[in-house]
């Protein structure tokens, strides 16, 4: 099937031709053949590189009206911003922020593309635009099974499934156990398919041979008399053969640290250097992270994850596909994010550290790092190679290699799940009853998973806490309290609202208000993501709290979880220091947080201190210190040389990769974690 035989405006297709996009791949030429091109709900089940983005612009350039595109990640939001704003005659917007708003200037769009939690924003905030949407397409819908935003991307379908009945809804999918029962909960045509345009073979390293999954081996010489424990001395090598034969190689490891300290490895290798990329991210930032970065960039060689600033990671980002890097080393949450492939990809380790010990990796996660390996037009071939040794090569093998996805189930009855998706329901006015309230949660993924289930228990518990947070009145029916109301549109956890509540009537009786009050009042709160505390500055923190006890909401020990309310006041602390003029290259340093871990906690205090700001207004509480720390943070977050780009790019919800990443990348030795800010 070509270009030119679908129903696209002559522009566009010359703008695919001139691209070298004549011919479409086999899945597309499904995709096709199952009505994408005529308004039908399709979902696509294919693997990585193989030709997903140009369905979804096939939907929505054939569309007839405006058309969605829902992201998990601001980082992925931009990219696809960057790339459809490239279509002749298409006018694009791109939405990730501002949670307080319905966005309605985005009908002025042919696309927009936006997080699943701005839309589920959006439709809180009554935003009318939703209702002439013509197609809506999802990128990445097998996160329906995720933790932290699956449950916001499966109740913000079924809202926009009942907002818009007659909207076409494209589902773009990793591959996964069970696409046909996403496709059957939409409606939809399932395009399965194993196609890829660049042959890839997977394999698992142990003691110098690589067996394939196509029969074949590879023999790896790697040298014994060397300081690398045995896993990276083989990464490096398998790095080194890949780049010796012209292509690029990305290499996962499990954390931070080990993803800088395999960069610096690899830097050590004779490799082309990228002096101007490495010029333009010293210019960017002066702590030692960024020099880190900066030093191995220059030797042709990168590290990517969440402790990085977002414009370092766009800029490696950048740089590795436009082939000025040699080797990225990388933590997974790179996998399921933006598009960076590589000739060769080397998954070093397969476990991670989750908290209470290390675990393997989900099934998915390794097949979406194996999936980066092959670069169409460029590589003739992908090689995925996971690192074992004697011991673990054939659990390794039996574990990843052919084996199945584990299939996506949803996690919609999670108790902070339902109370946030019961409370934004009532206050958006589309349920006044707890019987509406299970008649529309029969519409969601979790009934079609689950037809017998019966979630009455569950959402009578959650509406009880409601009303014991004082978000919902519950009597002949349902309604939200003001306060309930103001925290759906700001976009906060009830648990969050209900604590700053709290807080707001504490400082209201307080003699004594500073910036470190009103911090600590929305820092203390489950939509703040905690960090780490060592023993030593445990001890310096207790201090701390003791001498600055009066300014705080909270007595000293008067908190079910004094670890959180310290990590609290840390967080307070270092953005209280920051206001006050002290550089973020100092206190990256003295608090032991990385320069993304800075830029997105500014990111989320600033987003809680309006949302604390507009529920004072409904509690008729005068806070002027909150009004002027909230201005100061907004001021000089754009000022400063930390690139804040707005906290409500931030939210509730919002749990693991640009950013949210908190959990694969935590670092195994010591505990820390990064913070999600995004998208």
């Amino acid at each position: 099937m070509h270009v030119r035989d679908l129903p696209l405006p002559d522009p566009v297709v010359a703008h695919y031709e001139s691209a070298g996009i004549g011919d479409l791949y086999p899945p597309q030429a499904e995709a096709v053949d199952a009505g994408v091109c005529e308004g039908r709900n399709v979902v696509t089940a294919i693997p990585t590189a193989s030709g997903k983005t140009f369905v979804a612009e096939l939907a929505m350039l054939t569309a007839g009206g405006p058309a969605l595109y829902i992201v998990p990640l601001r980082a992925l939001a931009r990219e696809k911003y960057e790339s459809f704003a490239e279509l002749p005659g298409v006018e694009v917007g791109i939405s990730t922020g501002d949670f307080d708003s319905a966005g309605e200037g985005l009908a002025d769009y042919d696309v927009v593309v936006a997080t699943s939690e701005k839309v589920d924003s959006a439709i809180r905030n009554g935003a009318t635009w939703i209702d002439d949407l013509a197609c809506v397409v999802v990128d990445e819908i097998h996160l329906l099974g995720a933790e932290g935003r699956g449950p916001t991307l499966e109740v913000t379908l079924s809202n926009l499934r009942r907002r818009t009945p007659g909207v076409q809804l494209v589902g773009l999918s990793a591959t996964v156990a069970n696409p046909g029962e996403v496709a059957d909960w939409l409606d939809a045509e399932l395009v399965e398919s194993d196609w890829r345009p660049v042959d890839l073979r997977t394999g698992v390293y142990a003691e110098g041979t690589v067996a394939f999954d196509d029969g074949s081996d590879l023999t790896v010489e790697v040298p014994t008399d060397t300081p690398d424990d045995p896993e990276t001395a083989a990464t490096a090598e398998l790095v080194a053969e890949a780049v010796d034969a012209g292509g690029q190689a990305l290499s996962f490891v499990r954390s931070r640290n080990e993803a800088e300290q395999l960069a610096a490895r690899l830097a050590e290798d004779d490799y082309p250097g990228a002096p101007e990329v490495a010029d333009a991210l010293r210019a960017l930032d002066p702590t030692d992270t960024g020099e880190r970065l900066a030093d191995c960039v220059a030797s042709g060689v990168a590290f990517h994850h969440a402790g990085l600033r977002s414009d370092h990671r766009r800029l490696v980002e950048t740089a590795f596909r436009d082939r000025k890097l040699t080797a990225l080393a990388a933590t997974p949450t790179l996998a399921a994010g933006v598009n960076v492939p590589a000739r060769r990809v080397v998954v070093r380790d397969q476990q991670r550290y989750t908290g209470s010990g290390m675990e393997w990796l989900p099934v998915l996660e390794v097949h979406q790092m194996c999936g980066r390996a092959g670069r169409p037009h460029l590589d003739p071939y992908g090689e995925a190679v996971l690192v074992a040794d004697a011991d673990s090569r054939d659990e390794v093998t039996e574990r990843y290699v052919g084996a199945d996805p584990e299939a996506v189930e949803s996690k919609l009855t999670g108790e902070q799940a339902l109370r946030t998706h019961v409370l934004s329901t009532v206050a958006s006015g589309f349920a006044d009853s707890e019987s509406e309230m299970l008649e529309l949660l029969s519409a969601t993924f979790y009934a079609h998973q689950t037809p017998s289930a019966d979630l009455s228990g569950e959402v009578k518990a959650a509406i009880g806490d409601l009303v014991r947070m004082e978000l919902l009145h519950a009597g002949d029916g349902l309604s939200a309290t003001d306060i309930g109301s103001q925290v759906s549109r700001q976009y906060l956890a009830p648990e969050s609202g209900a604590r700053i509540v709290s807080g707001l009537r504490t400082v209201a009786g307080m003699e004594r208000v500073t910036s470190l009050t009103v911090l600590e009042l929305v820092c203390d709160t489950p939509d703040v993501h905690d960090g780490y505390l060592g023993n030593q500055e445990r001890a310096a923190l207790y201090q701390f709290a003791r001498e600055h006890a009066d300014e705080f909401t909270k007595p000293m020990g008067g908190s079910d979880d004094f670890e959180g309310w310290l990590r609290a006041v840390k967080t307070a602390r270092v953005i209280d220091e920051w206001l006050a003029g002290e550089p973020a290259d100092r206190l990256v340093e003295r608090y032991r947080i990385a320069p993304g871990d800075l830029e997105s906690r500014l990111e989320r205090v600033e987003w809680l201190l309006g949302a604390a700001d507009a529920l004072a207004g409904v509690l008729d509480i005068d806070v002027p210190k909150l009004t002027a720390v909230r201005a100061q943070v907004a001021a000089d977050g754009e000022s400063t040389d930390l690139d804040s780009g707005g906290a409500n790019d931030s939210g509730s919800g919002e749990s693991a990769t640009d950013e949210a990443e908190s959990a694969t990348d935590r670092d195994a030795t010591t505990g820390e974690g990064d913070t999600p800010a995004e998208d």
